[in-house]
């Protein structure tokens, strides 16, 4: 079934994150240097490691975007069943695997005249975490403008979601592992806890109860999109409050946004051409193989957000890499939107020939 509460495009403020993310550094900033006594109050506010104004802030975020995935049409994973496998091979055995190599290489071989060993560890971690995390929200947008098959677009988000629930702590211990990353394992499973498993299911359950007693054209349509300016309104206060314990780290090196960036877009484009290019080899129809593509090339980073604040605190160098990895996706991620477009019609020129 094709959910038809998905928009139509992007919009005004997901075309503009990159100077909503640049916006909310300087309030950010400005709050920490100015009005040092909030940050320092809202420190104050955790439990176990987790804190508390976060994680409300981002089941904000995380809670509307379960809503839209329907779980029921994981029924049609028979329906093209070569475009979940590439979607999945590139998901969780090469695209986590790629992150961390490429980010390894520039954060501690590249660029370590400028970053400092220990803080290149933290950069890392935050970008093992964007990896770890395959799109769930933004992909339904991308997948439209790319001109994607809406409702296979939705049984890979589906699908992708599912191995998240089990996959992801796993892996994102084995590679922070491998880069000597110390990771509290009852924190980062409690993290998993909180901010996939309970809004997932809390999104599972509102959907059938709605449903049930209105009709799924009206949760469609209707009762999703009330949540939608609760979403960035949580986005915006979670950029702002990282970025007031991020203040002395952003003015004492802002160098480092730009070499933070230089991997994760790099990996960006890579995985969208190994996908791309795997799923035209194997003569994939254009509808599929798109949404594939920007599937492996985007970062659920509201979760990798999540993560890194929960894992390394809110002054981390890995929360300040995975809030990079928002800054970077809107305009590397229309780029792709338009290669695949421009390449769209030798799609359409294979599968005639078959």
């Amino acid at each position: 079934m094709v959910n038809k509460g998905h928009h139509n495009g992007i919009s005004l403020f997901q075309r503009h994150l990159s100077l909503w993310v640049v916006l909310c550094m300087a309030v950010g900033v400005a709050i920490g240097q100015w009005v040092p006594a909030i940050p320092q109050a809202l420190s104050r506010l955790e439990y176990a490691h987790v804190s508390l104004p976060m994680a409300v802030l981002i089941w904000l975020m995380v809670y509307p975007m379960m809503l839209k995935v329907d779980f029921a049409s994981v029924r049609q994973v028979g329906r093209h069943p070569k475009g979940l496998v590439v979607t999945c091979v590139m998901n969780w055995l090469v695209k986590p695997f790629t992150m961390f190599g490429i980010a390894w290489l520039f954060l501690h071989v590249v660029f370590k005249q400028w970053i400092a060993a220990p803080l290149a560890d933290e950069y890392l971690a935050g970008a093992v975490l964007l990896g770890a995390a395959p799109c769930t929200a933004m992909v339904f947008v991308w997948s439209h403008l790319c001109k994607g098959d809406a409702a296979y677009t939705l049984v890979q988000v589906a699908v992708n979601d599912l191995i998240l629930l089990v996959a992801f702590a796993p892996i994102v211990a084995l590679l922070l592992g491998v880069g000597g990353v110390r990771l509290p394992w009852d924190t980062l499973l409690l993290s998993v806890g909180l901010f996939v498993v309970v809004p997932l299911a809390a999104g599972i359950t509102t959907r059938r109860v709605v449903t049930r007693h209105r009709g799924a054209d009206y949760f469609n349509l209707r009762f999703v999109h009330r949540f939608d300016n609760i979403t960035t309104i949580g986005l915006l206060l979670t950029l702002i409050i990282l970025f007031a314990f991020q203040g002395e780290t952003l003015l004492h090196n802002p160098l480092h946004i730009v070499l933070i960036a230089v991997p994760l877009v790099l990996q960006t484009y890579l995985v969208f051409g190994l996908t791309y290019g795997w799923a035209r080899a194997w003569r994939l129809p254009y509808p599929i193989a798109a949404p594939a593509g920007m599937i492996g090339a985007s970062n659920f980073f509201e979760l990798a957000v999540a993560v890194a604040i929960s894992l390394f605190g809110l002054q981390s160098g890995a929360a300040l890499a995975t809030v990079v990895g928002v800054l970077v996706e809107v305009p590397v991620m229309l780029s792709l939107v338009r290669f695949a477009l421009r390449h769209r019609q030798s799609f359409a020129r294979e599968d005639s020939l078959e």
